[in-house]
């Protein structure tokens, strides 16, 4: 779960998720309002928006802040989102019966989540 990126001279601390069972379309959504924002902002956007991708999204960005916390000793309230990407995973086909014995395919989407917080600079 941890890793540590060089960008600029700059560490950059990352976490990602596992294999999340949701549609990567929708965590691009909630991502992209998150990226250049800092750390204490984000966590409250995060709480007050209305989709489903914000729980896993808030537990990496928590993850990722405090793996940069215990490995340089930096302050949560100084930490900005720099990196947040979403990557594509299997996809579950399933069908589903429909009129005079055809199948309608079903794809289940999955994906993973990357954030990375360092200090703004």
């Amino acid at each position: 779960m941890k890793n540590k990126k060089t960008v600029n001279s700059n560490s950059v601390y990352t976490a990602s998720s596992g294999i999340l069972r949701i549609s990567p379309s929708k965590v691009r959504r909630v991502l992209d309002q998150l990226k250049g924002r800092p750390y204490n902002e984000a966590v409250l956007l995060l709480a007050f928006m209305p989709y489903k991708a914000c729980v896993p999204i808030l537990k990496v960005l928590s993850l990722a802040a405090t793996n940069a916390s215990n490995q340089e000793g930096w302050k949560k309230s100084q930490l900005y989102v720099d990196l947040a990407w979403v990557n594509k995973k299997p996809t579950m086909k399933r069908f589903q019966p429909r009129a005079q014995g055809r199948g309608f395919p079903i794809l289940k989407r999955s994906c993973e989540i990357t954030l990375g917080v360092s200090l703004k600079g």
